[in-house]
């Protein structure tokens, strides 16, 4: 049986991570998709400007609704639209996002990044928030 974080681990070993300061330089690009997934209550405290708050659990159900989307395509347009952009994905530490990339990816995503340190890091970086 394996433990949350060897499956975090796992995960980290198939995916992307980025640095807050790879963030920082991504977010200037406004292609750049930045998907917060805390949950609702963790993120009234503080979250990321341009964000999308989709938490853990609800993800790969509502991602095609990113509103850089639009409403104009169906669920499937939508997938293959986001596809084609760099997502990033940011929590609290940096566990979840690696399991939401590793998802992603799995539903073939292939721009998917996790923010390593997560929105913990981001802080200690000193990087603005809104609230």
């Amino acid at each position: 049986m394996k433990s949350s974080q060897q499956l975090v681990n796992d995960a980290k070993n198939r995916i992307v991570e980025v640095s807050v300061q790879e963030l920082a330089l991504a977010l200037q690009d406004h292609k750049t998709i930045l998907v917060d997934v805390r949950e609702q209550d963790e993120v009234v405290q503080g979250y990321i400007h341009r964000s999308v708050n989709y938490p853990r659990g609800v993800l790969e159900m509502r991602i095609h609704q990113h509103p850089s989307i639009g409403s104009h395509c169906d669920s499937q347009a939508a997938l293959e639209l986001l596809a084609t952009k760099p997502i990033y994905l940011i929590c609290r530490s940096g566990a979840r996002s690696a399991l939401a990339a590793d998802s992603l990816q799995n539903m073939g995503f292939s721009t998917v990044y996790s923010v390593a340190g997560g929105f913990q890091a981001w802080l200690d970086a000193g990087y603005p928030v809104e609230l």
